[in-house]
């Protein structure tokens, strides 16, 4: 960037806002994913109008800008390809109001996740969508990528709680779109069409979501089974017997031998796999739907079943789930995380098709996610720095997505296209609809200054 620009940038975000150093730029070069691009200046974004004036400014010097939230996403969304200006919204990170009547909660784009449902439990109620870095990331990214989580299954993901929202455009227009109602239908749906857009369309700096009560009775469950195949089978068949589960969670046996060596909680090491299961609701149904969910797992040669006698076990239960892809990291130098989707009722070929790529490949793939969905999380265990492996990894990878298109499945669930899939989206959407996508993109940012080389390759 031109000097000009980074002094007319000074004026108008307040130079305590800009950060030039090689150094603290580099910090901003990456993400969760192993990518790596460098931003020519990094700009704290402190209100809607000072972005907005910003926009303003980079449109009119045609400059990129790329918004960026905690960086926790795994498809390099966040990632300055082009340079330019890398905007960063984690100080914009208020709870605006709570109304418990309505159910809605208002809050700026930078706050992290975790804090949202914590205000809301104040209030006996919370937010329903967890993704996995709920602690770290920020509700603007979750809304970019239309995040998914654990309890997926039950209560969807985050675009089903995204009652409002206002962003900015890339030519500095502040929009609001979206209603406080239960029920709206004037004009076109632009609420969803932006959610999962992942920054490509506007840049989001408040949200209305739903929230919900708080169900006054759960219960987990753990169970085991020799093979993955079997767990799989569980999956679908709880379901097919009329039980929908808050979470249904899989985990295989390397990513049980990663949790174990990684925090040593006593998980049993020779078993194929498990799975972790929540019911919630009122306390008649919630036992009931257990009962089920063991004859189910029994009558799928589950080794054992059972449920979590106190708040202690039902804890540890959850937070080895939730140390799984931190677990796994440690084990190479290199952690390929896919999430390669498929229909509930193809979930145990998905898992074949998983366990035959990586014996036709020679690769450790240590496999856990959200099962009730059929959102599974192949996680390769690799050394990227050898490029036989990094070409046996890519060919793995592309035949994962291969299978999972093939079973009616999608390319990601919850992670988005962003860099890291943009080759293999033809591979999903048909020649006019990645027509009819590339114009949106166009009529909203007819420069391309907004997140530019994230999904669209041509």
């Amino acid at each position: 960037m031109k000097t000009k620009d980074i002094n007319n940038l000074k004026d108008i975000a307040g130079e305590e806002n800009i950060i030039l150093s090689e150094e603290e730029r580099h910090c901003y070069s990456y993400d969760s994913t192993r990518l790596e691009y460098m931003p020519d200046v990094v700009v704290k974004a402190r209100n809607t109008q000072q972005i907005s004036d910003i926009f303003k400014y980079a449109s009119a010097e045609k400059i990129p800008v790329t918004p960026r939230g905690a960086a926790t996403g795994l498809s390099g969304g966040c990632l300055a390809m082009e340079g330019g200006i890398l905007m960063l919204m984690v100080e914009m990170d208020k709870i605006l109001d709570v109304n418990p009547v309505d159910l809605l909660i208002d809050v700026e784009a930078g706050i992290i996740t975790v804090d949202v449902d914590k205000e809301a439990n104040k209030y006996g109620l919370f937010y329903p969508p967890d993704p996995g870095s709920l602690k770290y990331s920020t509700i603007g990214g979750n809304i970019a990528e239309n995040a998914g989580g654990l309890r997926g299954l039950k209560y969807g993901v985050t675009k089903d709680y995204v009652n409002a929202l206002e962003a900015v455009l890339p030519n500095g227009d502040i929009v609001n779109f979206g209603t406080r109602t239960v029920k709206g239908v004037t004009g076109y749906n632009m609420v969803d069409l932006i959610t999962g857009s992942e920054g490509t369309l506007a840049v989001i700096t408040k949200a209305t979501l739903g929230l919900l009560p708080e169900p006054p009775s759960k219960a987990s469950l753990l169970a085991l089974f020799s093979t993955i195949e079997d767990a799989a089978k569980a999956v679908r068949d709880i379901v097919s017997n009329g039980v929908i589960t808050s979470t249904l969670e899989i985990i295989d046996r390397v990513t049980i031998n990663a949790i174990e060596d990684y925090l040593r909680f006593g998980l049993n090491r020779n078993i194929g796999a498990m799975l972790l299961i929540e019911v919630d609701g009122q306390q008649g149904a919630v036992d009931a739907e257990a009962k089920v969910i063991m004859k189910v797992c029994k009558s799928n040669e589950a080794i054992s079943c059972k449920q979590a006698a106190s708040d202690k076990e039902r804890d540890e239960i959850w937070a080895a789930r939730r140390a799984a892809l931190s677990s796994l990291a440690r084990v190479k130098p290199s952690t390929i995380l896919e999430d390669a989707t498929v229909p509930r009722s193809k979930i145990v070929e998905m898992v074949e098709a998983v366990n035959d790529i990586a014996k036709k490949y020679d690769l450790t793939i240590g496999t856990f996610g959200h099962a009730g969905d059929g959102n599974l999380h192949p996680t390769i265990l690799t050394d990227m720095r050898d490029a036989g492996e990094e070409k046996k990894v890519e060919s793995a990878v592309e035949e994962m997505f291969k299978a999972a298109v093939g079973l009616g499945g999608t390319l990601s669930g919850e992670h988005g296209i962003g860099i890291s899939k943009a080759k293999y989206l033809k591979m999903e959407i048909d020649p006019a609809s990645y027509e009819l996508m590339k114009r949106i993109k166009k009529a909203f940012d007819p420069d391309n200054i907004l997140n530019p080389g994230k999904m669209f390759l041509d």
